[in-house]
């Protein structure tokens, strides 16, 4: 009990020093009540924008506790560092952090791997490959307040923080076969990139001589199923790593302020690299200009990301140095695609669809936005039978891309929502 109420005085402080008491909010309850906390770092905490989310998962196995202590550390050196340190102020500006220090309050306090049901939260989600875990009544309370966080933010990328070894680990956890062989996801190469993001930023995970580069695909080290990671690539469209960021899981006290010091950058390049690598933008209707929640698929890649609801904005992780076919559709909607090179920057992409017209008898529609059935429609209609119909197309064509070039010309101007600043090129298709 002392060691729950540990953890909510330092959040409670740390949110207090900084003014920020509204930020912590409780995701769920643990299986003996205790609230799961979360710590949103943002210059606009609680406001949709059209940023890339992340978040960090800490103490997900109750006897790996370093995790949550890197993540106060965290949390910490943002606050006190924002507007005079570059990349705190760059990820505070430009990205929503959200910090869950402790998956596991019970298993902590139990000294324990599993929660208070004795149940490894790191195999309680559903799995891809067995049929294990679907059922919702018989998941653990933290497991359905991840599942439901998830659910109702759109995160483009995570981490969950362990202990017991040094590698940065990657999808996929598991083997349609169960044997212990590399398997990976159809975004294997953007994974390997992000796990060498924190490998190469760490003090010395990079030089292991157990993990080439301090990577492992997590089914060539060992498969596990029901696994955090798998899930959220699969079912909530984010990108998460498994992080092993400390060889001993209880470690002294003392030796905390080192384990920071050698992750500390890791952790903040990790987060920073949503928005200085990848592709980024938004989706509008070039028949009225509003926000589209379309989809964007890579042509190769077998996974698809979906734009924002509210202001369509995407953001796709994905791996520099190659020539990508990047393809938006929206149903209703002429899909459109280009062809770009991500090099070490990012890339900033808009794309503004045409809506589909059909013609039917006589009558031009819009299967999607147009009602033609009234009556003086139907007149002024057989009006233009013939030759007039055919002028009358040629004028609506000509007008349609007068009106598109203004839009591009004036750059969309009814956007309000910043894109990162850091984004290298911008582009309009």
């Amino acid at each position: 009990m002392y060691l729950q109420t540990t953890l909510e005085i330092e959040i409670y402080y740390l949110l207090m020093a900084f003014g920020f008491l509204d930020l912590a909010t409780s995701i769920g309850k643990s299986v003996h009540g205790f609230p799961l906390w979360v710590i949103e770092i943002s210059d606009k905490p609680g406001e949709e924008e059209t940023e890339p989310a992340f978040k960090y998962i800490g103490n997900v196995h109750g006897d790996e506790p370093v995790g949550r202590e890197l993540l106060i550390y965290l949390a910490n050196w943002l606050c006190d560092n924002y507007l005079t340190d570059p990349l705190a102020t760059l990820i505070v500006e430009n990205v929503h952090l959200h910090i869950l220090p402790s998956m596991n309050p019970d298993g902590y306090s139990l000294r324990k791997r599993g929660n208070a049901n004795e149940v490894d939260l790191n195999r309680d989600f559903p799995d891809q490959f067995f049929p294990l875990n679907y059922n919702e009544d018989s998941r653990q309370p933290e497991t359905r307040a991840i599942i439901n966080w998830a659910k109702d933010i759109r995160f483009t990328a995570s981490a969950t923080l362990h202990g017991g070894a040094l590698v940065a680990n990657y999808p996929w956890d598991g083997t349609k076969d169960r044997s212990t062989s590399y398997f990976g996801c159809p975004d294997d190469e953007t994974f390997q990139f992000m796990a060498s993001i924190y490998s190469h930023s760490h003090y010395n995970m990079s030089t292991s001589k157990e993990f080439p580069g301090g990577i492992t695909n997590g089914a060539s080290w060992y498969p596990i199923y029901g696994g955090m990671q798998d899930w959220n690539y699969i079912h909530a469209g984010c990108f998460e790593l498994t992080l092993e960021v400390s060889d001993n899981k209880w470690p002294n006290a003392a030796e905390l302020p080192i384990i920071w010091r050698y992750n500390k950058m890791s952790l903040l390049n990790l987060v920073a690299s949503l928005v200085k690598t990848g592709l980024h933008g938004r989706i509008y209707s070039s028949h009225d200009g509003r926000p589209l929640p379309g989809i964007i698929s890579i042509t190769g890649i077998n996974y698809t990301v979906r734009a924002g609801k509210t202001f369509a904005d995407y953001h796709r992780l994905l791996a520099p140095k190659d020539k990508y076919e990047v393809v938006a559709t929206m149903p209703g909607y002429k899909s459109k695609n280009t062809t770009i090179w991500l090099d070490e920057g990012a890339v900033s992409l808009d794309f503004v669809l045409d809506p589909e017209f059909t013609v039917k008898g006589s009558v031009l529609q819009n299967d999607y936005d147009c009602n033609c059935n009234n009556k003086r429609t139907l007149e002024f209609v057989h009006f233009l039978g013939g030759f007039h119909l055919e002028l009358y197309l040629i004028f609506i064509a000509t007008l349609g891309f007068l009106c598109l070039l203004l839009l591009r010309r004036g750059k969309l101007k009814f956007s309000t929502q910043r894109l990162s600043p850091v984004a290298k090129r911008t582009a309009v298709v």
